[in-house]
């Protein structure tokens, strides 16, 4: 067995009801990847079950796990998590810890996401970037020369809390009319569920009575040519293009990057945003900076939970 066989190291997307594990290199390749789906009650037991089959690949040094929550990397531990049972709240980390006899480096799945672009995708070269992850809500992250900033709260980033329309839907945080309640997966297909009850000429009608009726099949339909699907994600984009603007404003920053299930709409969703991040920003700062899409697909929050436990120092 080589030597790099054993210093491999694993990412884990935990999201409520599924798992995406990858296993990489030192140098940040590939080596296998898993889905899973999981029961939460037994959230521990799943995760290192997990990392039990990742192992088949190769020894594993350390795992990287990244949750939809605020995590405290101080005290590693999650302090507030809307899609994960409350055991994720408890002390998950030497849990994981325990029952797998492995070092855990837990991260909130928007900062994860946010490291793997900045080191393998498209936040390559930059050195300041903000990421926004659109998918079940929205989240963001900022990293400056390459670190991860996250305020004095440990919540910095989270645009999707960024009120847009004070007369809008009640959001799951308390809050009215923010972004999240326009332009996540879900909210994306609310709207389009409205719509399509007044409108049954889109090529999605056929799919709106499905359970499983989905962002993933919006942005599909769109790139197959549909106009009520590509219409749905102009006006999202209008509100992410909005929310775009104010970060643009706000910090300047180098490379704006945007991932997550609602990108796979490609030009039909990106165009917008930056179009109307263009008629609502201070135009020095917005001819200054980059907004393009995550490289890494649906891998990338994983990817970036491993990259963080491979360049994250170990316990002395």
């Amino acid at each position: 067995m080589s030597e790099n066989s054993k210093i491999n190291f694993a990412g884990i997307e935990v999201a409520p009801t599924t798992m995406r594990g990858v296993v990489i290199s030192p140098a940040g390749d590939i080596i296998a990847r898993r889905d899973e789906t999981y029961q939460p009650e037994n959230l521990i037991a799943e995760i290192a079950n997990l990392v039990t089959r990742l192992k088949e690949a190769g020894p594993i040094k350390a795992v990287g796990l990244g949750i939809p929550g605020l995590v405290n990397r101080e005290t590693d531990r999650v302090l507030i998590s809307m899609g994960l049972p409350s055991a994720a709240r408890d002390d998950i980390h030497s849990e994981l810890m325990k029952a797998t006899g492995m070092r855990f480096e837990l991260e909130n799945d928007a900062n994860a996401g946010a490291y793997g672009e900045y080191k393998a995708g498209a936040g390559r070269g930059a050195r300041d970037i903000f990421y926004i992850g659109i998918g079940e809500a929205i989240g963001g992250a900022i990293l400056f020369d390459g670190k991860l900033w996250t305020g004095a709260s440990g919540c910095a980033g989270e645009i999707g809390h960024v009120t847009i329309n004070t007369e809008g839907a009640e959001c799951i945080c308390g809050n009215t009319g923010c972004l999240e309640t326009v332009a996540s997966g879900p909210n994306l297909v609310r709207r389009a569920r409205e719509r399509l009850d007044r409108d049954s000429t889109s090529s999605l009608s056929r799919l709106l009575m499905e359970e499983s009726f989905s962002a993933a099949d919006v942005a599909r339909e769109a790139n197959n040519g549909d106009d009520f699907s590509i219409m749905m994600l102009e006006r999202t984009g209008k509100a992410l293009g909005t929310a775009v603007a104010s970060v643009i404003n706000l910090l300047s920053i180098e490379r704006i990057v945007l991932g997550g299930v609602v990108m796979e709409a490609g030009d039909h969703i990106l165009k917008p945003i930056i179009e109307e991040a263009r008629q609502r920003s201070f135009q020095p700062c917005f001819e200054a900076t980059t907004i393009l899409a995550a490289e890494l697909g649906a891998d990338g929050v994983a990817i970036g939970a491993a990259l963080l436990a491979r360049d994250s120092r170990a316990p002395e």
